[in-house]
């Protein structure tokens, strides 16, 4: 049984959130703000992008590390519909799934959350996104040490690496990177970022003497949009706190309190109705470290 914990009493006072988790398969059963999660149990793409794959096994990882954490929010509803897989290594096909439910989350004005998983699933994610609210204008906030802006290769196909690539094949662009390493991204991939109007922030700049500007370009980007997605990939965090994922990043950001200040307003947007966690790998992680942070992550909007 993943969603377990420490039991204190059925008073709402004590609860927990493995208290307040149902498994569905009913998509009838969403009502508007429920916390709707599924599983993106793939890293297919890490494995096309040459990564160390392993992140196919992190949502049950995540859930049970979410499970414990008390409910502060009364009207906390969260419903799980299970993992999607991909034992075939047809990936197209498991983003396509994806899409397809998370789209059915979003018309029923529910709150989509996926644990994945590679970063492939930023295409699938938007792509359910976008189908929900195809006359919407939908703004991604990408917390990330990579632009994930590559141009597929011929022989590979989509990958962990171009999902953003192929949201801009689709049409206009509205996304903002937040702790791009120089050194993790060649100057074609920075190159592509500019041609195709993607916003960043280098790690270099996320430092708490500058949290006036970090807000500035994130509610500009907030401002143009009409629906929020936020996606986190767990390479951007310092390897000393995020040992498990695909491509550690030994000079990675700190979940100190300059990034909990800028990861909370954004939070806190009335547009946001999606999240997702990328790139955990528990076969790589230490004291289940990264998903222990991931999870604390995903709290955050929970408990809002």
């Amino acid at each position: 049984m993943l969603w377990q914990g420490r039991f204190d009493g059925e008073d709402p006072l004590y609860h927990r959130i493995f208290q307040r988790v149902s498994l569905e398969t009913d998509y009838a059963s969403i009502s508007p703000n429920d916390f709707v999660l599924h599983g993106f149990a793939v890293d297919e793409g890490v494995r096309r992008n040459k990564g160390r794959v392993g992140a196919k096994d992190a949502p049950d990882m995540i859930r049970k590390n979410t499970a414990n954490f008390p409910v502060v929010n009364p009207e906390f509803v969260l419903k799980d519909f299970g993992n999607i897989s991909c034992d075939d290594g047809d990936l197209e096909k498991s983003q396509k799934e994806l899409a397809a439910k998370v789209s059915e989350v979003l018309k029923r004005k529910g709150k989509s959350i996926v644990f994945g998983g590679g970063h492939e699933v930023t295409f699938a994610h938007y792509s359910g996104i976008k189908n929900a609210f195809p006359d919407q204008k939908i703004g991604i906030i990408n917390i990330d040490a990579h632009f994930d802006n590559r141009e597929p290769e011929e022989s590979v196909g989509p990958s962990s690496g171009t999902g953003f690539w192929q949201i801009a094949q689709e049409g206009e662009i509205n996304s903002l990177h937040i702790g791009i390493q120089k050194n993790s991204n060649t100057l074609k991939l920075f190159d592509t970022a500019h041609q195709y109007g993607m916003k960043y922030l280098l790690a270099d700049e996320l430092f708490f003497e500058n949290l006036p500007s970090i807000y500035a370009t994130i509610d500009e980007t907030i401002r143009q949009c009409d629906i929020l997605y936020l996606t986190i990939c767990m390479d951007v965090f310092n390897a000393s706190i995020a040992p498990g994922v695909s491509a550690a990043a030994y000079n990675g950001i700190f979940s100190d309190a300059a990034f909990m200040h800028y990861f909370r307003h954004i939070l806190k947007s009335e547009k946001l109705r999606a999240l997702d966690i990328a790139e955990v790998n528990p076969g790589l992680d230490l004291e289940n470290r990264t998903a222990k942070l991931a999870a604390s992550l995903i709290n955050e909007w929970l408990m809002l």
